[in-house]
């Protein structure tokens, strides 16, 4: 059994505001499907988030539910959602929020 074939459903969202929490974003994309993880990576000068995550999906289903979504809006910002190219695994950032 190769470890490398298993799938990732994963998206990368951009223009997050920073007035958005980690459980905030998992609480929203939780209505697409079950989320498995959440990165929210930190400046670590600011202390503020990045503006950027990824969100992990257990089942492909909910990769799709969330892609298939016009808009999604949070605070009143408009989020920018794309599928994850390269999976999480080896990311390393400053500091990181993350629940798994």
């Amino acid at each position: 059994m190769a470890a490398s074939s298993k799938k990732v459903f994963e998206v990368f969202v951009t223009k997050v505001p920073w007035t958005v929490a980690m459980s905030q974003m998992r609480e929203y994309f939780g209505q697409f499907g079950q989320v498995k993880r959440c990165l929210l990576p930190f400046d670590k000068e600011t202390g503020f988030h990045r503006g950027f995550c990824w969100v992990g999906f257990a089942t492909e289903d909910g990769l799709v539910n969330a892609l298939q979504k016009d808009s999604h809006v949070l605070e009143g910002a408009t989020l920018q959602v794309q599928k994850n190219r390269r999976p999480l695994s080896g990311l390393r950032t400053d500091r990181v929020s993350e629940y798994e």
